[in-house]
C-alpha cells in the first residue's frame, strides 16, 4: 500500500554529518513520518517524527533525547520524501535506520511506538567510527 526506500547512509567519522532520505509512494502530507534505528545488541528505537498538514498549517516534530539539537527531521511533500539530517555524528548513532509511517497524526505523548507505524522502509546503514 506505502512503501517506503531509504538511502543516504554510510560510514563516517564521528563529527561528521549525513543526510537520510526516505522515497514514499505517496504524499507524506498528513502522516506521521518517522526515523528509527536499531543498533548491534539494542532494541530498535524511535529517533525522530514529523507530521505535517497538506497546507502546511500545522507541523509537529518529535526526537528521542540522544539525537536532539543534532538531528533534524522534515520533509518534502511535493517529492513525497522525508530527511533526516544527522549532525555531530558520534560512535553511539551506528545502527539501522529505518523510515516508517502511518496515517495521521503521531501519537502525542507516544510518538515512538513502533507498533503505530504501520508501513516500513528496508534500512539504511550507518557507521560511525571514533
Amino acid at each position: 500500500q506505502v512503501q517506503l526506500v531509504e538511502s543516504g547512509g554510510g560510514s563516517v567519522q564521528a563529527g561528521g554529518s549525513l543526510r537520510l532520505s526516505c522515497a514514499v509512494s505517496r504524499d507524506t502530507s498528513n502522516y506521521c513520518m518517522g526515523w528509527f534505528r536499531r543498533a548491534p545488541g539494542k532494541e530498535r528505537e524511535g529517533v525522530a517524527a514529523i507530521y505535517q498538514t497538506s497546507g502546511r498549517t500545522y507541523t509537529r516534530t518529535y526526537y528521542s533525547d540522544s539525537v536532539k539539537g543534532r538531528f533534524t527531521i522534515s520533509q518534502v511533500s511535493s517529492v513525497n520524501t522525508v530527511y533526516l539530517q544527522m549532525n555531530n555524528l558520534k560512535p553511539e548513532d551506528t545502527a539501522m535506520y529505518y523510515c516508517a509511517a502511518q496515517s495521521g497524526l503521531c501519537g502525542s505523548g507516544s510518538w515512538y511506538r513502533e507498533e503505530a507505524f504501520a508501513y516500513w522502509g528496508q534500512g539504511t546503514q550507518v557507521t560511525v567510527s571514533s
